[in-house]
């Protein structure tokens, strides 16, 4: 027999396909040739590989060995195929019997030794192989914990080449099997909201902001309380649901981002950003194919962008079509990467460069303040539902102050409010109120006249524009939840409104 086929996954963003390898041994010149489109990483797979299988106490074909990996004409990456290259080479050269390979997807990188390394994309690469209809998966031990979130594959680990060509020859106690997944144990407390004095306003919004998954932005000088408020915001927020947590751990696999220790990401994540963060870092990139970025590392959880007036325009406005569309597209030399980015955004920004505790110590000039205020463009903030100016404090140890409400009473009140959102949406796929399209609102859900008057003499001078008026009927709506009314009334589209027409920063 010189034909051997075996089965690993390319990925693409986080979607896989399955690359069937197939290995030819045969007469020629002595050669290892690599077909389908490889990279520099798995080109130099074959030095890899043969330095793997000697070290393995095997020997390398002295003939022409043909690698073709298709479909051919799929950009392939990587050195997660080091593992398939090895056994199907292996099985072509009859060293080892070809009968597991059917059906068998094999991912992991090899070191000279043969040592087997884990690689990044282990679960999404798997939930592919499952849907294409493989049965069994071999991938590195460090992995096994990963690859257990994936339901109906036979799951085996393994520690080096020689376990792996010990199971192929019929020794099933070589690999290790699957682990049993613990429940994930509960994170633990992060920052309370008793913490943050004053900014009764601010803490508002926060909490309509997780109620309804609306985006914020936070303006005030230095030292008002605008990066604590974001840090608890995240921790106002339900816990994952099962779809969402493989949905999120599957862009942190692509990422690089899991450790064996904690292999499901079952509460949402928060990233925060430095004001040097790169547009491809900010949304995604790289060469080849496009890596994702921090929108998709913040997806199902919270982006906080501090200093916002410090970033540069054009990162900003790449948030623009995320927060619309909830994903990413990113295209480069080998193809257009997708990538799941629907967050929750948090921008805080000083009201001028230089800050002051009161506005009427502020010495910058006229355009200054100006430009610095441009950063934040008119489309960017149309998209932001909620705008809060936090103010100086003014008493904070006095005793008339009132201890702050802390998280465990808000939290409550936002998971009974979302309770209320994912019923009425629940047969429209809509979790939040933040994802309900626009024309779903004004015809399905549409509101009595007399409640959205004021959102018509807006519209008509001109002080909103149609998607502003889109997203004060869906804060309207997160009101009324957290009222426990049946639908929003005219003062809740007030309010809504009122969060809107603040002064810009």
């Amino acid at each position: 027999m010189a034909l051997a086929r075996g089965w690993s996954v390319a990925l693409f963003g986080v979607d896989g396909v399955p690359v069937e390898i197939e290995a030819d041994v045969g007469a020629g010149t002595v050669r290892t040739q690599l077909l389908g489109l490889p990279d520099a990483a798995l080109h130099e797979s074959k030095d890899r590989v043969k330095a793997a299988v000697r070290n393995s106490n095997h020997t390398w074909p002295t003939q022409r060995v043909t690698l073709g990996l298709s479909p051919a004409t799929l950009p392939k990456g990587g050195s997660s195929y080091d593992l398939a290259l090895a056994c199907v080479v292996l099985a072509a050269s009859q060293a080892v019997p070809a009968d597991r390979l059917a059906g068998t997807v094999l991912i992991g990188e090899l070191a000279l030794d043969g040592r087997l390394r884990t690689v990044r994309g282990v679960l999404p690469a798997l939930m592919a192989a499952r849907r294409a209809g493989l049965a069994r998966a071999v991938v590195p031990t460090a992995s096994l914990p990963e690859a257990a979130l994936v339901e109906g594959l036979a799951l085996h680990g393994a520690e080096n080449l020689t376990d792996v060509i010990a199971w192929l020859n019929g020794d099933d106690t070589s690999l290790t099997p699957a682990p049993t997944l613990d429940p994930t144990p509960p994170p633990p407390p992060g920052p309370d909201l008793s913490d943050v004095v004053g900014q009764p306003e601010a803490r508002w919004a926060l909490e309509v902001a997780a109620a309804g998954g609306h985006h914020v932005l936070l303006t005030g000088p230095p030292g008002t309380g605008k990066t604590m408020l974001a840090e608890r915001l995240v921790s106002l927020l339900p816990p994952l649901s099962t779809d969402e947590a493989i949905g999120v751990t599957a862009i942190h696999s692509v990422a690089g981002l899991l450790t064996p220790q904690a292999p499901l990401v079952a509460t949402p994540p928060f990233v925060s950003l430095h004001p040097s963060t790169s547009t491809a870092a900010l949304v995604g990139g790289g060469t080849g194919l496009a890596k994702p970025g921090a929108v998709s590392h913040a997806h199902r959880g919270v982006l906080f962008i501090d200093e916002a007036c410090e970033f540069g325009a054009r990162s900003l406005d790449a948030l623009r079509t995320c927060l619309e569309e909830g994903e990413v597209r990113i295209a480069r030399r080998d193809g257009i990467a997708r990538y799941p980015a629907r967050f929750q955004l948090v921008l805080a920004t000083n009201p001028c460069p230089c800050a002051p505790p009161k506005d009427l110590d502020c010495i910058c000039l006229p355009t200054t303040k100006r430009r610095y205020q441009a950063k934040l463009s008119g489309p960017l903030l149309d998209r932001v539902d909620l705008r809060v100016t936090m103010r100086p404090l003014t008493v904070m140890m006095a005793p008339e102050v009132a201890d702050p409400e802390p998280t465990a009473a808000v939290r409550h009140r936002v998971l009974e409010a979302r309770t209320r959102a994912r019923n009425r949406w629940a047969a429209h796929g809509w979790r939040t109120n933040a994802e309900v399209p626009g024309p779903a609102l004004r015809r399905e859900f549409r509101l009595p006249r007399e409640a959205t008057t004021l959102l018509d003499r807006a519209l008509a001078l001109g002080a909103l524009t149609g998607r502003g008026a889109d997203r004060c009927l869906r804060v309207a709506w997160t009101l009324a939840d957290l009222a426990e009314t049946p639908e929003p009334t005219a003062d809740h589209v007030a309010a809504a409104l009122e969060f809107r027409e603040r002064r810009r920063p």
